[in-house]
């Protein structure tokens, strides 16, 4: 496998899960259910009662595919060296694009304060020192494709995360996505990156804000070893996940979980998805941040095609080049380190 496709794997991974997220997104499971039939099988048109994309399209990306694109973007532009004011701006102008569509699927709780205290003035190291939930993780995938696993891979990630999610919780989760979609386009099989990825967090002096709230770390580690420790079938793990993980936009709960179904489903990536997409809660984030690890490890080719058929159609998507650009961006930083 190249890492042009392990590349586009974790782009189209990211955006399956989103897309198959979607239609359950800040739901119950028994309102899943209700909506649904059952748990998530394919892509679905959204019900007209949907909390965040009432009636959207079947195969419709989110703001975690939107966001990721976004930031790969300012990367490939900023030439790596990405520029936080102007990443800043670029979301701002994307949230009043999305409002103006009329969309109800804008920017986060942390990312929303964030931006207004910058519009306000204040310094970006100090703007995300509230942000703890996913918001950085779910958009991290491009960091881990435009740089390979060295000190910089950690500096960009923090970077790409400071001004929404300048916590301890939010830059853990960020560089642990980052750092295994890396993993992946080196060559590292799934379980083989998921861990990793929590290895280097232990072994790096994560810089942030304190909160009060549980370790992404910690809580990573050990759903990891419980569900490899016993042989919980699918119903019993779908509960640990829920009352136990949890699937909020935590970093802390979102981030574990899509770790423990990357890792219960590393050999299916459309089941994973699938299970992500139908536990209810932050579906959609859990779902592309698995979809991203897995995708990387696996590779495009990993994923139906009919089902990127569908991706490209319905949201415009051309993920090639965004792919291509941040893999040149690697392969300067990987020849300037020799």
């Amino acid at each position: 496998m190249d890492v042009r496709s392990s590349a586009l794997g974790a782009l189209y991974g990211l955006a399956c899960g989103d897309a198959l997220g979607m239609p359950t997104q800040s739901m119950s499971p028994d309102q899943i259910e209700q909506a649904y039939g059952g748990p998530v099988t394919g892509f679905r048109d959204a019900v007209d009662w949907q909390p965040i994309a009432p009636g959207m399209r079947a195969g419709s990306i989110t703001d975690d595919t939107e966001q990721a694109v976004l930031l790969a973007r300012r990367l490939i532009a900023d030439d790596g060296d990405l520029d936080v004011h102007r990443y800043a701006d670029d979301l701002i102008a994307w949230e009043s694009a999305m409002q103006a569509k009329g969309s109800l699927d804008l920017l986060g709780p942390s990312t929303k304060s964030a931006m207004q205290a910058l519009r306000d003035g204040v310094s970006p190291e100090v703007t995300g020192r509230f942000g703890t939930t996913n918001g950085g993780a779910m958009r991290a995938a491009p960091v881990g494709i435009a740089y390979p696993r060295t000190p910089e891979l950690d500096a960009a990630a923090r970077r790409s995360c400071v001004v929404t999610h300048n916590t301890v919780q939010g830059i853990e989760a960020t560089t642990m996505i980052a750092y295994a979609v890396s993993c992946g386009i080196d060559g590292l099989g799934v379980r083989e990156a998921l861990d990793a990825a929590v290895a280097h967090i232990r072994a790096t002096a994560v810089q942030g804000y304190w909160s009060a709230k549980a370790s992404v770390l910690e809580r990573t580690q050990w759903i990891l070893d419980e569900t490899r420790r016993h042989p919980y079938d699918d119903e019993s793990f779908a509960a640990l996940l829920r009352k136990v993980c949890g699937t909020s936009v935590e970093a802390n709960e979102s981030v574990p979980a899509a770790f423990a179904i990357a890792n219960r489903f590393a050999d299916d990536p459309f089941r994973a998805l699938c299970f992500a997409a139908s536990l209810g809660g932050d579906t959609d984030t859990i779902a592309a941040m698995a979809g991203a690890v897995i995708g990387a490890c696996l590779g495009v080719e990993a994923f139906d095609a009919d089902h990127l058929a569908t991706l490209r159609a319905v949201n415009g998507l051309e993920l090639e080049p965004v792919a291509e650009g941040l893999l040149a961006i690697r392969q300067r930083r990987e020849r300037g380190a020799r």
